[in-house]
């Protein structure tokens, strides 16, 4: 049976600012059988939606209006503390990364690396591991 065919009951929340990325995104998890994927465009609106909805995965972006990835990521860890977060960014900056990392978020991808490192980074981190897309350095 394919992947694309089984529903998955988990919960994925995306918080980017740019909304064509997030509609990728949205269609790329759905094509995967995700049934709920919901979407916020800044940092301040991912940590209420991360609070109402408690989802298994947090999609988060770094450079977002109103609170960064990386300040959100630390709210969403008090408001969700079950939720798994998964960097998706342009920065990889290795002291952005590190920093990234260092609160609580289970991995890295770059958006460069989207088509072939997201669904794996996706299963990695909701199986309790981690992932960093191939060459991001960590300082």
């Amino acid at each position: 049976m394919k992947a694309s065919s089984l529903l998955r009951k988990d919960t994925v929340l995306i918080a980017d600012d740019f909304v064509a990325f997030r509609w990728f995104v949205r269609l790329k998890l759905q094509e995967q059988g995700f049934q709920t994927v919901v979407e916020a465009s800044d940092g301040l609106e991912a940590v209420a939606k991360a609070a109402d909805l408690q989802p298994d995965l947090v999609l988060l972006d770094i450079a977002m209006p109103a609170l960064n990835g990386i300040d959100a990521a630390v709210q969403i860890h008090s408001v969700a503390p079950q939720s798994k977060i998964l960097f998706v960014s342009q920065n990889t900056d290795p002291d952005v990364v590190k920093s990234a990392l260092s609160d609580g978020a289970l991995g890295f991808v770059r958006k460069s690396e989207i088509n072939r490192e997201l669904l794996p980074a996706i299963e990695a981190v909701l199986g309790g591991g981690t992932f960093v897309s191939a060459g991001v350095r960590l300082a």
